[in-house]
């Protein structure tokens, strides 16, 4: 049993942390995801290393649960009316962002000496962004722009990008390297991303239909609960995105229930706590050894990825015609990277063995610095677009 209260005296102290970071961030203008990560490190295995291994054990569920609420969430901002109305920037910037940071980070490794396949592999890591995080710098400086809007837009469909990207890259590299046909990785992501549609689907139309029925108004917190939670379980189950899934079954849910005056707005008085654990585990788990390790090619990686974005972002907001104020801040904005990198990482590992350590340094390193910093650049961006608009 002492396990287990030593398990539970950390959650509630976890939670207490969450509370003061969030009273610190609205005091300090400090993203609240940089603080609680920051408190992940210090009472983490990289810092005192105070969490307890039972608490550790939990991050992988506590994860999924996050990150699939905040799937449903983004999935509520892709309303008809949102498309009708920033569609155009959207998907053109999110386009561009995922091509050019491809190019950058690609071409700026292998001149850096880094063998061609590797470097073409770690570009396609590059495209992944952290929704979560996006997500919760917007909602807590309470920014509701067209640019905050148009960024939920962008982070909510950026994940299918970064695999379509990926499972790409794996044909591109296997072709150079000259270890086979890459057509069957392809293959399979895109079957993976249009069953986690279809799953989105299944769930979202009936979802749309009957869920806050039993009350006037917003769906009950069980149901949104439920609905969370299945679509988690049956993408686990078949193996497929659990965010692509519920971001599907949230834009449905959003468009098809007319009786809902927002879609599963009890969703977001359920995520803090989650997002709490979240972090702060994530906080505690990160490898920041391996920011030594990976040496300058880190450091190349992290200037490449970071003028990929910038680039990216401009560009695509130039060619959707949006507010000229707001141009220059999607790149900065759309630099949060974390799990699903790692995943990537670890996928090109067991594809390229030779490229395993090189490819897993680098994504790890990197994700220490963009979890860090990426929300900060987020929160930055979000204030002076504000401040040019007023």
């Amino acid at each position: 049993m002492q396990g287990y209260a030593s398990a539970l005296i950390a959650l509630g102290l976890l939670f207490l942390a969450g509370l003061a970071a969030d009273a610190l961030g609205r005091r300090t203008r400090l993203p609240r995801v940089t603080l609680l990560l920051a408190c992940g490190l210090i009472a983490g295995r990289p810092g005192l290393d105070l969490i307890p291994s039972t608490l550790e054990a939990i991050y992988p569920i506590v994860s999924v649960i996050a990150l699939s609420m905040v799937a449903f969430l983004l999935g509520g901002e892709l309303s008809l009316r949102t498309l009708r109305q920033h569609g155009r920037a959207i998907v053109a910037i999110s386009l561009v962002v995922v091509i050019v940071t491809l190019l950058t980070v690609g071409l700026g490794l292998a001149a850096l000496g880094v063998p061609l396949g590797a470097a073409v592999m770690i570009a396609a890591i590059a495209t992944a962004t952290d929704p979560a995080a996006t997500y919760d710098v917007i909602g807590q400086t309470g920014n509701r722009s067209s640019f905050a809007r148009t960024l939920k837009g962008i982070v909510a469909i950026d994940d299918a990008w970064g695999v379509m990207a990926f499972a790409l890259m794996v044909v591109v590299a296997q072709a150079l390297s000259g270890t086979g046909s890459g057509v069957e990785i392809m293959l399979d992501a895109l079957v993976e991303i249009g069953l986690s549609i279809a799953l989105g689907l299944v769930i979202g139309i009936p979802g749309g239909l009957l869920t806050g029925r039993l009350t006037g108004g917003e769906p009950l917190r069980i149901e949104a609960l439920g609905l969370v939670f299945l679509t988690a379980g049956l993408s686990l189950w078949f193996g497929l995105s659990y965010l692509i899934a519920g971001m599907t079954a949230g834009a449905v849910i959003v468009n098809l229930a007319r009786h809902h005056t927002r879609a599963f707005r009890e969703i977001e008085h359920l995520e803090w706590p989650f997002m709490i654990i979240f972090f702060i585990l994530a906080g505690a788990t990160l490898e920041v050894d391996i920011l030594w390790t990976a040496g300058p090619i880190l450091l190349g990686y992290i200037v490449f990825r970071l003028t990929g974005r910038v680039l990216g972002g401009w560009l695509g907001a130039m060619l959707s015609h949006v507010p000229a104020p707001e141009r220059a801040w999607y790149g900065p904005a759309l630099l949060p990277q974390a799990g699903v990198a790692i995943g990537m990482a670890l996928i090109a590992g067991e594809v390229f063995p030779e490229y395993a350590a090189t490819i897993t340094a680098l994504a790890i390193g990197a994700t220490v610095v963009f979890e860090l910093t990426g929300p900060l650049a987020t929160e930055y961006a979000l204030r002076r677009v504000q401040s040019a608009s007023n």
